[in-house]
């Protein structure tokens, strides 16, 4: 099996080191994102692309919309507001819903998902670390300052992107046997 997809792992705005990605790293990784699988070719992938001061932006939206929430807790609070500033760039990803709803919302929002594992295994690829963040229900990024959507797009998370120390770093990883995950069924 391609051992980019058996080292493939979740790296942490907290793990990153600092340094910058190439526009022409992210241009790579959004080119393999436009290659995912997806039903009646809708490509509902949408991808708004953050860098810059406009993490540090996204660092107090994020922590202003947070701080509003009752009950906010301090520390989830500072991570909200560092997390993006620690990253080289951070991916909005929206899934963009076929306006004659030729397919089932969920397909698209699944193709959008493999669109984003073809970011990440990219981005493994070029030596960079990924992570997919959910967006929080206190979220909404049509608000966010230099974002314009369409009405029939849906937010999906962030994809975060940045440097990390791979000295040390472990890449083993134990997953379930495939007796465990499938059924053969002889017919």
């Amino acid at each position: 099996m391609n051992e980019i997809i058996k080292t493939r792992r979740s790296i942490f705005p907290a793990q990153y080191i600092e340094g910058t990605i190439e526009k022409q790293d992210l241009l790579s990784i959004l080119d393999a994102a436009r290659w995912a699988p997806n039903h009646r070719k809708t490509e509902p992938w949408r991808y708004k692309v953050l860098t810059g001061k406009a993490l540090d932006r996204l660092g107090t939206y994020l922590g202003n919309a947070y701080e509003e929430t009752p009950g906010h807790k301090k520390i989830k609070l500072k991570k909200l507001r560092e997390n993006p500033s620690k990253a080289a760039a951070v991916i909005l990803i929206f899934m963009h819903r076929d306006e004659k709803e030729s397919v089932p919302e969920w397909e698209e929002i699944a193709a959008t998902s493999m669109s984003v594992q073809n970011m990440w295994l990219m981005t493994h690829e070029l030596g960079y670390g990924a992570y997919w963040s959910s967006p929080k229900s206190f979220v909404d990024m049509k608000n966010f300052e230099g974002i314009t959507t369409h009405e029939n797009e849906r937010f999906l998370g962030f994809f975060y992107i940045g440097n990390y120390d791979k000295k040390g770093f472990d890449y083993n990883a134990t997953r379930k046997t495939i007796e465990e995950i499938a059924t053969f069924i002889d017919m």
